[in-house]
């Protein structure tokens, strides 16, 4: 089966961006986006280094930056003190906070998430999960190793865990990656829930092409107490449901780092996959929120909303053993959604919607001390610019303040 799925799509790097690792780039058959897909059926926004058995990260390649949850809780401020410059090497702390409920939404079953989510945190002092996986339907979905799901199932639930560590995960699997399976996987997190506390994150690092009827598919985002997040994507362009008004939308950003490995700051950037989602859409009208930006989003809804860690160049761990058998070297705006909803879960405001967190997020988006302007870098064809932007949106985050 591992076999299988490194054939699936090895990406050439005229289409994918050049990280410093010199292993193959693998797009999981999960990340190719079909333009006849379009609101019928979703792909994920994950890359990956083809995996390697002898790679973990006590013995990361030569030369080659992978970030941990500590050094990105250090960038973002999230941990108990921050160590000068937050090198990968040397950056121990984690973030500390979370409650609630986050619930990861994606396609197919990952047979090994739970133990894999537990050998992640032992390997980065993370405490152990409250974890749990649901089947959206009550029956078990097929295997997710064959159609690449996998790997975006480990992704989410770790990085979630990594921001907000105290926060319960629930790994929601549909039976497919039809749009109507997706969106019944929604509404059964959304239940969830609501007979759990009633507060809390979805994070949906996939996404389809925008088509005439999104709107109607608004309604799944709508549960009052619920913030969700998506992905802004991996391509120049605008996706659903990141382009919706009630979700936050999640893109990409690229950590630079100087000769010694502190970090110097983060850059708009091409390199989340074949490029970084961001634009205006196609179908959604500018929400309320983005009124003050309307100078660049014009009518429309513009994404991303903000912006987050998603780059070849600054690629994350993480670990699957049933399909890739261990350590992977991860990127893509896939990355981002879940990061952030564990940002905003380690807040700890809980808004009664996406769109009180978004209002709360932009008429703040000048606050240094809760979000720090991205202003270089590109996006295929949107800039980084001071201000708000269709490339990183309002910036990205800084501490847990304001959210």
């Amino acid at each position: 089966m591992r076999r299988v799925i490194l054939s699936v799509a090895i990406a050439t790097l005229a289409t994918v961006a050049v990280a410093q690792d010199a292993r193959p780039v693998v797009v999981p058959a999960s990340s190719v986006a079909r333009p006849e897909d379009a609101g019928l059926r979703v792909h994920t926004n994950y890359f990956m280094r083809n995996p390697d058995p002898n790679f973990n990260p006590n013995v990361p390649p030569p030369a080659v930056t992978i970030e941990t949850p500590a050094s990105i809780a250090c960038i973002y401020h999230l941990a108990s003190s921050n160590i000068s410059g937050c090198p990968v090497a040397t950056a121990t702390k984690h973030a500390t906070g979370g409650s609630q409920t986050i619930v990861i939404v994606d396609a197919y079953d990952d047979p090994s998430a739970g133990a894999d989510l537990k050998t992640f945190s032992t390997q980065f002092g993370l405490p152990n999960a409250t974890f749990i996986k649901k089947y959206a339907t009550g029956t078990k979905p097929p295997n997710a190793c064959a159609t690449g799901w996998e790997g975006e199932e480990a992704l989410d639930i770790q990085w979630a865990h990594a921001m907000a560590p105290k926060a319960n995960i629930v790994l929601m699997e549909a039976a497919s990656n039809s749009l109507a399976d997706m969106y019944a996987a929604v509404d059964a997190a959304n239940t969830y829930i609501v007979n759990h506390g009633g507060e809390g994150e979805i994070s949906m690092s996939w996404g389809t092409g925008e088509y005439s009827s999104e709107t109607v598919d608004d309604l799944h985002c709508l549960q009052p107490g619920i913030v969700y997040f998506a992905s802004s994507g991996d391509a120049a362009g605008v996706i659903y449901p990141s382009a919706s008004p009630w979700v936050v939308s999640t893109g990409g950003t690229q950590i630079n780092r100087d000769s010694s490995g502190n970090y110097v700051k983060q850059v708009g950037t091409n390199t989340c996959g074949a490029g970084c989602g961001g634009g205006k859409s196609t179908y959604e009208g500018r929400p309320s929120y983005q009124d003050g930006v309307s100078g660049v989003v014009g009518s429309k809804r513009g994404t991303p909303d903000i912006a987050s860690d998603s780059s070849s160049n600054s690629p994350v761990y993480v670990y699957d053993s049933s399909c890739y058998g261990g350590w992977l070297e991860v990127w893509g705006t896939s990355v981002a959604s879940p990061t952030l909803a564990g940002v905003i879960n380690s807040a700890g405001s809980f808004k009664s919607s996406s769109a009180s967190e978004l209002t709360l997020m932009y008429d703040n988006m000048n606050d240094t001390t809760a979000y720090k302007d991205v202003t270089s870098g590109s996006c295929d064809t949107h800039n980084a610019k001071t201000g708000y932007d269709l490339c990183t949106g309002i910036g990205r985050v800084r501490g847990k303040t304001l959210k």
